[in-house]
């Protein structure tokens, strides 16, 4: 294990533990968005209402999953309720709502964004938003004066600011600085009645578990008659399952926070592995050796001027200095002995031997006639006799 993959390890190591410590250290923040989920015990859930629904309703409420459109194109009903709870519904889901009312149904839509198909039924009116941080909730029944909502989180402050003659206000918003303002209310509408409430943060988880307000719930349902309540949970915008293969992951704290320190270590490993690879090593031509070269050319020189004593006495020279050096043999006198000695160490011929002490003495003499073929008989022998 080389130095710098230990210096990695270490760093990886180092994020590791920190990214632990702040896990288990972290503040687990609180979910505050108005989510109206029947499944969601986050502050602005619906999960206690879901719970508590069949209490409220004396165990007659029908939760349904279709859209009002589908659910009363394959069902006849009598006279019932219906309830819809901050649900986007289409148009065509409206129209079939307000068809089940018009024969006789009563429906009470507790909803912040009052949909256009109802505001035209019931008349006009505009809906104002105060931006007061706390208001209140109250009835305008003297039997429900006691009855009250205190909103300290996030009201939406919506209200009607004007109210079509023929219209019952059932609630209003009383804020501090600002004049009461109608939240509930109830319209005749052929046979039937809508409700129409525009602040469905009382029905949330926060404000249900404080005591108390479990009353003003009540008795804003008291209104609707005791008789079956179809409660429309989905509508077109229901949420659909997540076909996301990480779904179940990702919804687990613990598991989703192991995902990501696996991703995490994974992405460090490609990165440090990536480094750790040697680069493409340059390919670098050796130096040429020009010493062959080198020696062509000497020879070729030779060769032009035509001076073959000279080449002679050199090549002589070469070959006396590798008898000295590799052979060991005195080379001061070629005589008789010089060439047993030489004949004994290289294994050639005594004729091969004395032949080319002749030519060796011819090269060095200074006024022999040299030949080519001599220059040529005599490289021949010389590079026999030593290889």
């Amino acid at each position: 294990m080389n130095k710098t993959f230990k210096i990695y390890a270490i760093i990886f190591i180092i994020i590791m533990v920190i990214l632990a410590l702040l896990e288990v250290n972290k503040k687990e923040v609180t979910d505050w968005r108005k989510n109206f989920d029947l499944n969601e015990k986050s502050p602005f859930g619906l999960f206690v209402f879901n719970k508590e629904s069949k209490d409220l309703f004396g165990g007659n409420l029908k939760k349904i999953d279709q859209t009002p459109y589908e659910y009363y194109n394959q069902n006849k009903k009598t006279s019932h309720n219906i309830l819809v709870v901050e649900k986007e519904i289409d148009k065509e889901s409206w129209r079939s709502i307000l068809g089940q009312v018009s024969t006789g149904s009563d429906a009470m839509l507790i909803v912040s964004k009052i949909p256009k198909e109802i505001s035209d039924s019931i008349g006009y009116y505009d809906s104002q938003i105060s931006f007061n941080d706390q208001n209140v909730l109250k009835l305008t029944d003297k039997n429900y004066l006691n009855d009250f909502i205190n909103l300290d989180k996030f009201p939406s402050g919506r209200g009607f600011s004007y109210i079509k003659p023929g219209v019952e206000i059932l609630g209003k918003t009383v804020e501090k600085d600002n004049i009461d303002q109608a939240n509930f209310i109830k319209v005749k509408f052929g046979k039937g009645n809508i409700y129409v409430h525009c602040e469905p943060l009382f029905l949330t988880n926060y404000y249900l578990l404080k005591p108390g307000n479990v009353r003003y719930a009540q008795d804003v349902f008291s209104y609707l008659n005791d008789k079956e309540t179809v409660w429309f949970v989905e509508a077109a915008d229901a949420k659909a399952t997540s076909r996301f293969f990480m779904r179940f992951i990702l919804s687990k704290p613990a598991l989703k926070y192991a995902w990501w320190v696996f991703l995490a270590g994974l992405i460090l490993f490609i990165f440090f592995n990536a480094k750790r690879k040697q680069r493409i090593v340059p390919i670098i031509e050796p130096l040429k050796n020009t010493s062959v070269d080198f020696v062509k050319s000497i020879g070729n020189l030779y060769l032009q001027e035509g001076d073959f004593h000279d080449m002679m006495a050199k090549k002589a020279q070469y070959f006396l200095n590798k008898v000295r050096m590799d052979l060991l043999i005195d080379t001061q006198n070629l005589d008789d002995e010089f060439a047993k000695k030489l004949q004994l160490k290289t294994g050639k011929t005594i004729e091969i031997i004395n032949e080319a002490i002749v030519l060796i003495r011819k090269a060095q003499d200074p006024y022999a006639s040299v030949m080519k073929e001599d220059l040529t008989r005599m490289n021949k022998i010389l590079d026999e006799i030593i290889r």
